[in-house]
C-alpha cells in the first residue's frame, strides 16, 4: 500500500466550503420562495375578499326594482363600494354597468426574504363582480 502524499490533499482544500456556500444560497432562497409565496397568496386571498364584498355592497344600490328596467344607481353604487374599501384602508377602481357592478382591488405586499435581492413590495390585484339575478 501506498501512503498518501500531503500534496495530494492540497488541491482539495475549500471545497467543501464552497459546497456548503452553494447549498446554504439554495436554501435560503427556497425559504424565501416559500415565505414571500406565501405571503402572495394571502395578499391575493384579501383583494379578492374585500373585492367581493365591496362589490356586493355596491349591488345593494339597485333602483327602479318596480319597473322591468331595474338596475343599479351607478352613483351610489360607487360611493358605497369606494367608502367600504376605504374603511378597510384599500384602494380600489369600481365601475358599474346596467345590473353589473365590477371592483378591483390591489395590495402591496412586503418581502421578507425576496426583498433582500428585489424589490421590497409586490403588488397583487383582484377582480370582483357582482350581478343582479331576476329570480
Amino acid at each position: 500500500m501506498s501512503a498518501a502524499h500531503p500534496a495530494d490533499h492540497q488541491s482539495d482544500r475549500g471545497s467543501v466550503t464552497a459546497f456548503v456556500v452553494v447549498l446554504a444560497v439554495a436554501l435560503i432562497a427556497s425559504a424565501g420562495l416559500v415565505v414571500d409565496g406565501g405571503r402572495l397568496v394571502v395578499g391575493r386571498t384579501e383583494a379578492a375578499d374585500h373585492a367581493e364584498n365591496a362589490a356586493r355592497i355596491g349591488a345593494q344600490e339597485a333602483v327602479d326594482l318596480r319597473n322591468p328596467e331595474w338596475r343599479i344607481d351607478p352613483a351610489a353604487a360607487r360611493v358605497a363600494a369606494q367608502q367600504y374599501l376605504a374603511d378597510q384602508g384599500l384602494d380600489g377602481v369600481v365601475s358599474v354597468e346596467g345590473r353589473t357592478i365590477s371592483v378591483t382591488v390591489t395590495v402591496n405586499k412586503t418581502m421578507t426574504l425576496l426583498g433582500v435581492v428585489g424589490p421590497s413590495t409586490r403588488q397583487v390585484e383582484a377582480t370582483r363582480v357582482a350581478e343582479l339575478v331576476d329570480e
